[in-house]
């Protein structure tokens, strides 16, 4: 099982605006993904039965957007689904540490959860709605 951990940015003046880091592992999957990308602000990716909140029924979740050289159309996804105690994220495609493709990452939904529900804490100062509950609801 992966473990994630998310965080972000503290937008001006460190950067042009504040944007979500995702960590598979120890890894930057948007970076790591496409170096032109950058997550998206927090509040996108964290609201109640938001995007990274996961539910029975797969759905594709946009993390990150182009922003180099300038920004633009460019859009990085992820499949998340919930089955039984274990979040899965599919359509991945980064290099890991021994620099073959990752396709699919598997968390436990308790660890998942959990750092969801720690990196709302963390940024709620930058988001108008709760984090998610099991299942997608809030």
């Amino acid at each position: 099982m992966s473990t994630l951990l998310i965080s972000a940015c503290p937008g001006p003046p460190v950067c042009a605006a504040v944007h979500t880091y995702l960590f598979v592992d120890g890894l930057d999957v948007i970076a790591r993904s496409d170096s032109r990308m950058a997550g998206l602000e927090p509040g996108r990716l964290l609201g109640p039965g938001g995007p990274l909140c996961p539910r029975d029924m797969p759905h594709t979740v946009e993390v990150a957007s182009q922003e180099r050289p300038e920004p633009g159309p460019g859009r990085l996804t992820v499949r998340v689904r919930l089955r039984r105690e274990t979040v899965i994220w599919s359509d991945l495609m980064y290099p890991g540490l021994d620099g073959r493709g990752i396709t699919e990452v598997r968390f436990r939904l308790e660890q998942y959860l959990g750092e969801v529900e720690r990196a709302y804490a963390v940024l709620k100062d930058q988001l108008v709605t709760p984090p998610c509950e099991p299942g997608g609801v809030a």
